[in-house]
C-alpha cells in the first residue's frame, strides 16, 4: 500500500498548489486520459477511519507526478490525524474501462471507454451480474469523462491565463457512501476526473467518479469489471463548506 507520512502529503499538496497557476506545468502533469487507482487495502484502511458524510482526497505532486491522497474524516468534519496516509499516482490505464449499469432489475446497460477514455462501445444486451441499485447514471458519467477528457486542458488554461489558478481544485470532498460497498471481493478503484456544469456556480467544474471492481469469490473464472459508478465529488474550491 502507497503511503506518505504527515510531512510528506504536506510537501507534496504545497507542490500542487504553488503549481496552479502554471499552465505548461499542468500539461505535463495531467494527462486528461490518465486515472487514479486505489487498491483495496487503501480503500479498507480509508472506510475504517472515516466517521464522516464525506472523505477528502487532496492533490498533490510527488516526484514529478500528480498523486491523490485520501484523508479520512472525523465525526466533525476535520481531517484525522495519522501516522501515514493512502496515495495513488495518476497513470494511463492498464485496460479498458468498463462501465456497467443495471437498470429496471433487467436491462443491464454496458459502456466502454478506451485506455485513453474514449467510448469504444455502447449496449444494452450484455449478461453481467451486477449492482441492481447504480448511484449515478451511467450515461452522465460517461459524459463527464468524455468532457474532461475533451476539454479538461481548454479549462486549465482559462483557469490558468485568466483567474491565475486560484480556482483550480486543490481537494475533493467525496461522498462516504462511496466506501459503502455492495459485496466482498473488491480489487480495486479507479478514480477519474470529469467536467459536470453547476447550476448553482453558473460554470463547469471538475469532479471525481469513483468506479469499483470486484474478483469473482466463487472461483468460477469469471470477473465483474465494474460494478457501480459512485456520486459527484465536489472540488475546493469553490465547494470548501466542510
Amino acid at each position: 500500500m502507497n503511503t506518505f507520512n504527515t510531512e510528506q502529503c504536506e510537501v507534496a499538496i504545497a507542490e500542487w498548489i504553488n503549481c496552479c497557476g502554471n499552465y505548461t506545468a499542468i500539461q505535463n502533469l495531467i494527462p486528461t486520459n490518465y486515472v487514479f487507482n486505489f487498491d483495496a487495502a487503501q480503500i479498507g484502511w480509508l472506510k475504517l477511519r472515516n466517521k464522516y458524510s464525506s472523505f477528502c482526497a487532496e492533490i498533490g505532486i510527488y516526484e514529478d507526478q500528480l498523486v491523490a491522497i485520501l484523508y479520512p474524516l472525523d465525526a466533525a468534519g476535520q481531517k484525522v490525524a495519522a501516522e501515514e496516509y493512502p496515495y495513488s499516482f495518476l497513470k494511463e490505464l492498464e485496460q479498458d474501462l468498463v462501465l456497467v449499469e443495471t437498470a429496471v432489475y433487467t436491462l443491464i446497460k454496458n459502456a466502454v471507454l478506451s485506455r485513453d477514455l474514449r467510448k469504444i462501445d455502447n449496449n444494452s444486451d450484455m449478461n453481467f451480474p451486477v449492482s441492481n441499485a447504480p448511484m449515478m447514471e451511467q450515461d452522465q458519467a460517461v459524459a463527464a469523462i468524455e468532457s474532461w477528457r475533451n476539454d479538461g486542458m481548454t479549462w486549465f488554461y482559462r483557469e490558468c491565463d485568466e483567474f491565475a489558478g486560484n480556482r483550480i481544485f486543490k481537494k475533493f470532498y467525496v461522498p462516504a457512501e462511496d466506501l459503502t460497498l455492495s459485496k466482498p471481493g473488491l480489487t480495486n478503484i479507479i478514480c477519474s476526473f470529469g467536467m459536470k456544469f453547476s447550476e448553482v456556480y453558473q460554470r463547469v467544474l471538475p469532479t471525481l467518479i469513483f468506479i469499483s471492481f470486484y474478483v469473482d469469490i466463487e472461483n468460477t473464472g469469471s470477473i465483474e469489471k465494474v460494478s457501480n459508478t459512485y456520486d459527484w465529488s465536489q472540488p475546493c474550491p469553490p465547494i470548501c463548506n466542510i
